[in-house]
């Protein structure tokens, strides 16, 4: 009975790795801070005919709303109650949007909050996204309901509280994140409100959850609130699939909590690959391209089905949680472009592009004093709706990474290619690289600062495809450049290293 018991937990920690994406799709995107409107119109308009695969939202529970205009992006991750109402709209918005995502074959996952509530300074009232009442002071969330006796207070062993020292797993779990109010996990309550939450989202029909600080809750207690999940709705996904579970836990190495520790109970973010990527590409403390030959597991990462990667994230384009200087975003489109095409041509790991938005960044000693602005917002603090340019681009702030022509085309590159094995090394011993992916596809780097001008075995079908990075297909012809692959799978590529885009990528679909 006991053997069972333990096939059927290990059985649904397996599921809890798959993503149960549709038709292909290989790749979800961070819609970060978006209002729930425009996730629905995004998904209809851009991410469904372009084979995404899924959206990452921002927690949709209510939170502390901090006053104008002091209105930060974190304090989403702020909850005040479990009423599904925050900046970015209302319970019934989210509910139309999570429908109309799901009927064009994109997936919703929610970002979630369950380590905690508010921080212990945000007082009592009702500046909540909703008008809720609360008091952190007290410890009392009515709503929930949650009181004093659900906080882990009396387990914290530390004189303020707070996490003081990293290197002791039991602080780090027990004691408060940053004056976070700590929810006592290990009790039955507390479990079964958030185990009640996630089920609430997952029959609204969400696919999965990114769940944020995993590292300061115990591997165990979030074991039992999983085990307590609903499968997904069958509206929309095969019978007794389990939902997609993805859990961030900050694992650089050297602290005491290693990112090991939950891999048996979802996917995990493999913090170490932007980090990585990032020094690679910035070329600092002598890292080469030609170095990620062995790219993925052989660097030290964690296996390849238990890794979520990405080259950036809300926290760390901002310098905070893990990576430090050297996460390019946005703001080195150059460098993100090329970054973000090599995670989405190499097979390892599943993968999640970023999507930000602008703010007005003042460094003071290295820092951004800016890092907490909120997404483009009305003068009353509400989040601004997302603008679509006649070139297919964002506006008003909003900086739309996933509709950049390079990674749009990447992400409709990795569906392509999907299931294809990494083939056709080649790497000038410095930082020119190409591989392929079976006979499906073939890509180019020139991030050297010298010409490429070389001849390659690709492993593709000989006639003309299309450059799916300067250009695509459109019907007959190329928008881009051409590249001729002759009957023995072997083409030309000449790269500048001062082009736009050092880069070049091909497929079986971009094939005229």
């Amino acid at each position: 009975m006991k053997l069972f018991i333990l096939v059927a937990l290990f059985g649904l920690s397996l599921a809890q790795h798959n993503p149960n994406t549709k038709h292909g799709r290989t790749t979800i995107v961070q819609l970060f801070g978006w209002r729930w409107a425009d996730i629905a119109a995004e998904c209809e308009r851009f991410l469904g005919p372009n084979g995404f695969g899924g959206v990452q939202i921002s927690p949709p529970t209510e939170h502390i709303v901090l006053d104008s205009p002091w209105r930060p992006w974190w304090q989403r991750y702020q909850p005040v109650s479990y009423n599904l109402c925050s900046r970015s709209g209302s319970e019934s918005e989210l509910r139309d949007m999570i429908n109309r995502c799901n009927n064009v074959g994109v997936n919703i996952y929610s970002d979630i909050v369950i380590n905690h509530m508010c921080g212990s300074s945000g007082g009592e009232g009702t500046h909540s996204s909703c008008g809720t009442w609360f008091s952190a002071t007290k410890e009392n969330f009515p709503s929930v309901p949650y009181s004093q006796y659900d906080f882990n207070d009396h387990k914290c062993k530390t004189g303020s509280g707070e996490i003081e020292n990293y290197g002791d797993a039991n602080q780090v779990r027990d004691c408060r994140l940053v004056s976070l109010l700590d929810l006592a996990l290990e009790k039955d309550h507390v479990r079964s409100k958030t185990a009640d939450l996630l089920n609430k989202l997952i029959d609204m029909g969400v696919a999965g959850f990114r769940v944020d600080t995993c590292k300061h809750m115990w591997p165990g207690d979030l074991s039992v609130v999983f085990g307590r999940l609903h499968n997904l709705n069958t509206k929309w996904f095969p019978s007794g699939s389990r939902p997609f579970i993805v859990q961030e836990v900050i694992d650089l190495g050297g602290e005491s909590i290693s990112s090991r520790e939950y891999v048996h109970l979802g996917r995990v973010t493999e913090f170490k690959y932007g980090a990585k990527l990032g020094t690679i590409f910035r070329k600092w403390n002598g890292e080469k391209l030609s170095y990620t030959k062995n790219w993925g597991e052989g660097w030290g990462f964690m296996s390849n089905g238990n890794a979520l990667v990405f080259v950036d994230n809300h926290d760390n384009q901002r310098g905070h949680g893990g990576g430090g200087a050297s996460i390019i975003s946005f703001w080195d489109a150059r460098l993100h472009k090329m970054a973000v095409s090599y995670m989405l041509a190499h097979p390892y790991g599943f993968t999640r592009v970023m999507s930000s938005f602008r703010w007005d960044r003042h460094f003071v000693n290295g820092r951004d004093q800016n890092d907490w602005i909120g997404p483009p917002s009305h003068s009353d603090g509400s989040t601004k709706s997302v603008p679509i340019n006649a070139d297919q681009t964002c506006g008003d702030g909003w900086v739309c990474e996933h509709r950049w022509r390079q990674i749009k085309n990447m992400v409709i590159f990795r569906n392509v290619v999907n299931g294809q094995p990494h083939s056709n090394w080649w790497d000038n011993q410095s930082n020119q690289v190409a591989f392929g992916r079976g006979n499906r596809g073939f890509i180019v780097f020139n991030n050297d600062d010298w010409n490429l001008d070389v001849t390659l075995n690709t492993g593709m079908p000989g006639g003309t495809y299309c450059d799916v990075i300067s250009g695509e297909k459109k019907g007959s012809s190329c928008t881009g450049k051409q590249i001729q692959v002759g009957g023995d799978g072997r083409a030309h590529f000449k790269i500048s290293n001062r082009d736009e885009d050092p880069f070049v990528a091909i497929h079986a679909d971009s094939k005229l």
